[in-house]
């Protein structure tokens, strides 16, 4: 009977373990993730509304000789509100030179500094302005106090109130490996983890090969929303994603290249949506530190990498010691195709340029000599000879088909000349005359005595009627050099008005034409004769 109830207390005892311990594993399995114990650092447990951290031995004193860092991060737009509970001691000092805690606005050490605290007093309530905080707690050698408990919530963040509730963020990760690889933000869009208007918080997970590190190089990078990394970063991890491993963040205009300690990088890109257009393509490579091993290639800066990667244009190293001396091992890229389309196209341009300037200089050259040229030839020595010859006429060619006629009647026309004796005068200013039939008055033409004996000779004669001539035209033309002071107005007063037309003269116009210039001749003539002699 005894035997019989220790048998069942056995096996009921049992039972109560293999349950307790279910409901232990269980419960480990969502702690866990949740709760950290560190004999380093105290514990800190975290939930998805905040969480809770200690100094070490809490509530006993903390040891001497530690310093403990604490990183918080938030999530995507929202803030942290930091609490130091009432039982707090810390050794005082002037300035907290010794034990502190020290509070930062960011996730580095290098992040503003929100203050530095010690004594009995407990701190006020600190809230961040982004997304991150950074505690430090430091004990010297000297004077151990109980240390302190802080407690910190998760807050919107007051930037973003204006959206209003906002959509949960899409799932977005990535795994990579291998060598080498490109990593680029416009996977996203590609792979289909999110739309192009929809906020990103996505993460690249690097793996390299075993024994071996990586090498994070940008090839392209640029935010939207430059120096605002509420709004869009970039940021770095080694070792894993948790805030303690961050290793670099990149908001600015600038992204410099990470080398990690670890065989494991996180790559993160956030964006919100009004900063998609922010991008990003970083080369990772995997090396391994030396001595080199046989399919290895040596960087000269502490990296040995694959020899797949020597000569495949892209650098791997820090330095592109895997990149010299390959132009005869790879072909062509595009890019030195359009270096070379380029520097042809502006070699062409500038000699025709230079051709173009040189034309332009000789013509300028040659041109002021073709005019002077020109004008050299162009000089009449005629007008040059009027100038300084005496005063002469001369009576030029009659054009038409009745010239010869016209001569014949010379003779006829002087048989009248008695009866226009007194309208016979000079012209003046190349002006013909006898347009006009001369008044009654007398002429005021001084004829010499040669002329006037040869006028009294001539027998009267009846007029003849004018016979205008039929298809012909006759033009008078005079080449006529004077003194303004020797010439003389032509009275035409007396002279009989005949009509007149502007392509053909009467007969009549033309005798006393013909007169008139006889007259003109004569007394020139003796004027001259006198004026040699």
């Amino acid at each position: 009977m005894i035997y019989g109830r220790s048998l069942f207390h056995i096996i009921a005892s049992l039972i109560i373990l293999h349950s307790s311990g279910a409901t232990k594993k269980g419960t480990e399995k969502q702690i866990t993730p949740e709760t950290q114990k560190s004999v380093q650092c105290g514990t800190w447990t975290k939930h998805a509304e905040g969480g809770v951290f200690t100094s070490p031995n809490y509530p006993g004193k903390y040891p001497p000789d530690r310093e403990c860092v604490y990183i918080i991060e938030a999530a995507p737009r929202q803030c942290i509100e930091l609490y130091f509970d009432e039982k707090y001691s810390i050794e005082p000092s002037w300035e907290c030179k010794f034990d502190h805690i020290e509070v930062r606005d960011g996730p580095f050490g290098f992040s503003p500094i929100i203050g530095r605290f010690c004594g009995q007093q407990n701190p006020p309530v600190i809230k961040s302005s982004g997304r991150f905080l950074w505690i430090k707690f430091f004990a010297d050698g000297e004077l151990e106090s109980m240390g302190f408990s802080a407690r910190y919530n998760f807050t919107p963040d007051p930037d973003f109130k204006d959206l209003g509730v906002l959509k949960p963020l899409p799932a977005c990760e990535f795994e990579m490996g291998g060598p080498e690889g490109i990593v680029e933000s416009i996977q996203i869009l590609k792979e289909g983890k999110a739309s192009a208007s929809e906020a990103v918080d996505c993460k690249w997970y690097i793996r390299a090969p075993p024994r071996s590190k990586i090498y994070l190089r940008f090839l392209d990078y640029e935010m939207q929303n430059s120096n605002e990394c509420k709004r869009n970063f970039v940021a770095v991890y080694d070792g894993s994603s948790s805030v303690e491993d961050l290793k670099a963040k990149f908001c600015s205009t600038v992204a410099n290249d990470v080398m990690l300690r670890t065989g494991l990088g996180v790559i993160r890109m956030w964006a919100d949506e009004g900063s998609r257009n922010s991008r990003f393509q970083m080369l990772f490579t995997s090396f391994q530190e030396p001595p080199c091993e046989g399919n290895t290639f040596f960087c000269h800066s502490n990296m040995c990498i694959n020899n797949t990667l020597v000569c495949n244009g892209l650098q791997n190293c820090v330095y592109p010691w895997d990149e010299n001396h390959c132009k005869e091992k790879r072909k062509t890229s595009l890019l030195d195709q359009l270096t070379n389309t380029s520097g042809t196209v502006i070699g062409v341009t500038s000699c025709i340029v230079i051709i173009l300037i040189i034309v332009s200089v000789i013509v300028q050259i040659k041109q002021p000599r073709k005019k002077y040229v020109q004008r050299k030839s162009d000089f009449d020595q005629t007008v040059f000879q009027e100038v300084f010859e005496p005063p002469h006429y001369e009576l030029c060619t009659l054009r038409g088909t009745g010239a010869t006629a016209d001569f014949a009647d010379v003779a006829e026309d002087f048989e009248n000349y008695h009866k226009l004796r007194r309208s016979s005068s000079k012209c003046i200013h190349d002006h013909h005359c006898g347009s006009q039939l001369s008044s009654a008055k007398g002429s005021r033409s001084n004829l010499s005595t040669r002329d006037a004996s040869i006028l009294a000779e001539i027998p009267t004669q009846p007029v003849k009627p004018l016979i205008p001539p039929v298809n012909r035209r006759n033009i008078l033309v005079m080449k006529h050099n004077y003194s303004q002071d020797a010439a003389d107005a032509c009275d035409i007063d007396e002279i009989e008005e005949v009509p007149t037309t502007s392509h053909r003269l009467s007969r009549h116009e033309k005798s006393v034409q013909r007169f008139c210039l006889i007259g003109s001749l004569s007394k020139h003539e003796s004027e001259y004769n006198t004026t040699r002699v």
